[in-house]
C-alpha cells in the first residue's frame, strides 16, 4: 500500500503542470476569458472552408458612392427617390423587399416627402421596413424602444423590423437575433420578417429554430450576392424582369454612412450590414445555421489535452514530445474542420489548443522574443508578410549581400523645400509622418521594401529579397497608387492649410548589389550601384517633362504590354555619359484626376490621317477630357488631337491624347502631351470649377 502511494505521488509530481494546466482552462472557460480566441477559431474555419456559392436569389440594391456622385444628391435622399426606387422595383415582381434604413422622423423635406414613400411602400405591397432598438437609460432604469418609421411611411408595409445585429466584443458580428426583447413582447427579427413573407410567397424554407439568436453560416464576403447601385435602378438601367422572383435588400454601403462591420470573410470592417443581413437571411431559409459544441463538453476535452501534453512531456524527449503536440494539435483542428464542413458544427477547440501550449510555455516565450527582437529589426525595412519570410529563412542566408536583378522606384513631394517654408516645424512633421505611413502601406501592398527614407524621399527596392518575377509591374503599380494616394493627403492638406502638394516617381530596373550593407557599428539592408543612382535621376527629372512617373526603358521592356506609356525621347541625365531612352507611364483612367464640367467646342482629329470632327466637352481634368458625338470608327486606343476653345476656358487646349474608353457616342480620352500653354489653361480652369 505505502509503495502504492508513493506512485501515485510521483505520478501526479511528473503531471502537476498538466494538472494545474487542467485546472487553469476550466477557469478561463468559466470566466469567459477564451471567448475571443473561441470566436477567432470561428474566423479561421470560415476561412479555410471558404466562400460558397449563395443559393438564395437575394439582390443588394446599393448606396453607394457612386450614387452619390451620379444622383448629385446629399444625405439623406429625398423620401419620394426612395419610393421611385420601390416602384421601380415592384413593378418587377419580387418575392419581397427589405429596406435597412430607419425613417422615424419627419422628412426634412416635409409632409410630402413622406406620403410619397408611404404610398411607395403600399403599392408594392411586400416590403419590409427597418426599425432601430435603443436604450433609453434613466436615473434608475433602462428603458427599451423601438425606434419604428413614422406611421404614414410604415402603414403599408408588409413588416416592420429591428435591423440591429449584435456584436461580439472583438467587434465582430456572428449571429443574428432572431427576436428582441421589448417590454413584454418579442420583436422579430429583419430577417425573421423575411423569412414569414417568404413561407406566405410559398418558397420553401426550413422551421425557424427555438432561440434567441442563431450563428450566421456566412456565404463570403463582399459582393457574394450580386450588387446594384441605388442610382442604376432610378435610371432604367436595370430592366424590370430583372427583380422577378428576387429577394430584393436595400441598404447603404459606402463607408461614409457608417453601416459597415467585421465578420468572418471581412476582418478588416468592411462588411456593410445590408450583406450580412442577406447571408443571415438565407441561413434561415435554409436552416444551416452553424451549431455549436456544448461548452461543458469542450471545457472536458480541454482538460484531457492539458494532460495529455503533460504526459507526452512526461513520457518522450521535448522535442518528441513537440512533434507529438503538434500531431494532436493537427489531429484535433482537422476534427473540428470536419466538422465544420461536413455538418456545420463549431467545436469550441481553442481551449484544447491553450492546454496543449500552455504546456510548452518556456519554449514558445523563448522563441517568441527572439522572434520579436528579430522582426522589430527587420520591419522597417520589409512589409509584415516578407518579415514573416525572412524569419523563417533566415538560415538560408536571405538577407546576404549578392548581385541581383532590382526594380528601384524613387518618389517625393515637388516642391518640398519652398512648401516647408511655409509651415511650422511641427507641421512640417505631421505632413511628413502622415505622408510616408501612407506611402510606406502602398509599398509594402505590392510586395516592395522600403529601403530609405530621405526627407520626403521614398526609396523602394523590389525583388529583394526573395524572387518576384513581376517585380516591375507591382514597381509602376506602386508609382502610379503613389499618385492616387498623394492626391488624397493634398485635399487634406489644401483644407487644414490651403497647401496641395504632388509627387514624382522615377523607376528602374537593373542589377544591384543588394544586402546587409554599413559600417561595424551601424548595418542597413540596401542597394548600391548605376541602377540605383539612375532611378534617383529618373525621379529628379520628372517636373522638366511635366510627367508624374518615369521609368527607364529597361524597365519599360517589362511593363510595356500593361500599362499606357508615352515615349519622352533620350536624356542624359547628370552622372552618366551615355544618353538613356525614358517613359511616361499615364493614368489608365482619367476619373482619376480631379475633375470640373467643361461645355465647349472640340475638333477632333485622327494623328496623321486627316479625318477630323467636331465633338462636345462634358469635363476635364489634368490627365484627360470627356467628350461627346464622336463617330463610332473611332475606337479605344486611338491616337487623336484635340483642340477646345470656347466656353469659359481662358485659352484654347491643343493636345495630342489617346482614347482610353467608349460608351455609345461618349470617350475618355488621356493626353499624351499638351501644347505649353494648355496645361496652366487646364490648372486654372481646374483650380476656378473643380467639383
Amino acid at each position: 500500500m505505502t509503495v502504492s502511494w508513493a506512485r501515485v505521488r510521483d505520478v501526479g509530481r511528473k503531471h502537476l503542470a498538466g494538472i494545474l494546466v487542467g485546472v487553469a482552462v476550466v477557469g478561463l472557460v468559466q470566466f469567459g476569458l477564451l471567448e475571443t480566441l473561441e470566436h477567432w477559431s470561428l474566423d479561421r474555419l470560415f476561412e479555410w472552408r471558404g466562400p460558397r456559392a449563395p443559393h438564395l436569389s437575394v439582390v443588394i440594391v446599393t448606396i453607394d458612392e457612386s450614387s452619390f456622385a451620379e444622383l448629385n444628391e446629399q444625405w439623406p435622399f429625398p423620401r419620394a427617390m426612395h419610393g421611385q426606387l420601390l416602384t421601380k422595383i415592384a413593378a418587377g415582381n419580387p418575392l419581397a423587399i427589405a429596406v435597412d434604413l430607419i425613417f422615424d422622423a419627419p422628412s426634412s423635406r416635409g409632409p410630402a416627402d413622406d406620403k410619397a414613400l408611404g404610398a411607395a411602400v403600399t403599392a408594392a405591397g411586400r416590403v419590409v421596413l427597418g426599425a432601430a432598438i435603443t436604450d433609453d437609460i434613466q436615473p434608475f432604469y433602462t428603458r427599451t424602444t423601438l425606434n419604428a418609421p413614422i406611421r404614414v411611411i410604415r402603414e403599408g408595409a408588409a413588416g416592420v423590423a429591428p435591423v440591429d445585429l449584435p456584436r461580439d466584443p472583438d467587434g465582430h458580428i456572428r449571429r443574428v437575433p432572431l427576436w428582441t426583447p421589448l417590454d413584454a413582447e418579442r420583436i422579430p427579427g429583419l430577417d425573421v420578417q423575411i423569412h414569414r413573407l417568404l413561407a406566405r410567397a410559398g418558397v420553401r424554407v426550413e422551421p425557424l429554430p427555438d432561440a434567441r439568436d442563431v450563428l450566421i453560416n456566412f456565404r463570403g464576403g463582399l459582393r457574394t450576392y450580386p450588387w446594384v447601385s441605388y442610382y442604376r435602378v432610378l435610371r432604367d438601367e436595370i430592366p424590370s424582369e430583372f427583380w422577378k422572383d428576387k429577394i430584393v435588400l436595400v441598404g447603404p454601403t459606402t463607408e461614409i454612412l457608417h453601416d459597415q462591420f467585421a465578420t468572418a470573410f471581412a476582418g478588416g470592417g468592411d462588411m456593410p450590414g445590408v450583406e450580412i443581413h442577406a447571408n443571415a437571411l438565407e441561413t434561415l431559409v435554409r436552416g444551416n445555421a452553424i451549431r455549436e459544441v456544448p461548452q461543458p463538453l469542450s471545457t472536458v476535452l480541454a482538460v484531457m489535452a492539458g494532460l495529455f501534453g503533460a504526459a507526452l512531456v512526461v513520457r518522450l524527449r521535448a522535442f518528441r514530445a513537440l512533434l507529438a503536440a503538434t500531431g494532436f494539435w493537427a489531429i484535433l483542428t482537422l476534427a473540428a474542420f470536419g466538422g465544420f464542413v461536413l455538418g456545420d458544427v463549431w467545436m469550441r477547440g481553442m481551449a484544447g489548443t491553450v492546454a496543449l501550449v500552455l504546456g510548452y510555455g518556456a519554449t514558445v516565450i523563448e522563441n517568441f522574443v527572439r522572434e520579436q527582437r528579430e522582426r522589430r529589426q527587420l520591419s522597417q525595412f520589409f512589409s509584415p508578410s516578407v518579415v514573416r519570410e525572412v524569419v523563417r529563412h533566415k538560415e538560408e542566408g536571405s538577407l546576404t549581400t549578392s548581385r541581383r536583378l532590382v526594380t528601384v522606384l524613387f518618389s517625393d513631394i515637388r516642391g518640398f523645400t519652398s512648401l516647408s517654408e511655409k509651415l511650422q516645424p511641427e507641421q512640417v512633421a505631421e505632413m511628413l509622418r502622415e505622408y510616408l505611413t501612407e506611402m510606406t502601406e502602398i509599398v509594402f501592398r505590392h510586395g516592395g521594401t522600403i529601403d530609405k527614407y530621405i526627407g520626403d524621399c521614398v526609396m523602394a527596392l523590389y525583388n529583394v529579397p526573395f524572387e518576384d518575377p513581376e517585380h516591375a509591374v507591382k514597381a509602376v503599380r506602386t508609382g502610379l497608387e503613389f499618385q492616387e494616394r498623394t492626391l488624397a493627403v493634398s485635399k487634406r492638406w489644401e483644407e487644414k492649410l490651403g497647401l496641395a502638394i504632388r509627387s514624382g516617381v522615377g523607376i528602374n530596373t537593373g542589377e544591384a548589389v543588394v544586402g546587409t550593407l554599413g559600417s561595424k557599428q551601424r548595418l542597413e539592408y540596401t542597394a548600391i550601384g548605376d541602377t540605383i543612382n539612375l532611378g534617383a535621376r529618373l525621379e529628379s527629372i520628372t517636373k522638366d517633362y511635366k510627367a508624374n512617373i518615369i521609368i527607364s526603358e529597361s524597365t519599360y521592356v517589362l511593363v510595356k504590354d500593361q500599362f499606357v506609356t508615352q515615349e519622352l525621347g533620350e536624356v542624359t541625365v547628370k552622372g552618366k555619359t551615355q544618353p538613356v531612352r525614358i517613359y511616361a507611364v499615364l493614368p489608365s483612367n482619367i476619373r482619376k484626376h480631379p475633375r470640373a464640367t467643361l461645355e465647349a467646342a472640340a475638333t477632333l482629329s485622327v494623328a496623321g490621317a486627316g479625318g477630323a470632327c467636331t465633338v462636345l466637352t462634358r469635363d476635364i481634368s489634368e490627365g484627360g477630357m470627356a467628350l461627346k458625338g464622336v463617330p463610332d470608327d473611332w475606337v479605344t486606343g486611338q491616337t487623336v488631337q484635340i483642340r477646345c476653345e470656347g466656353g469659359a476656358l481662358p485659352k484654347p487646349i491643343v493636345a495630342e491624347a489617346l482614347i482610353a474608353w467608349r460608351k455609345g457616342d461618349e470617350v475618355g480620352i488621356t493626353f499624351t502631351s499638351l501644347d505649353p500653354d494648355s496645361a496652366p489653361a487646364v490648372a486654372d480652369y481646374l483650380s476656378s470649377r473643380a467639383k
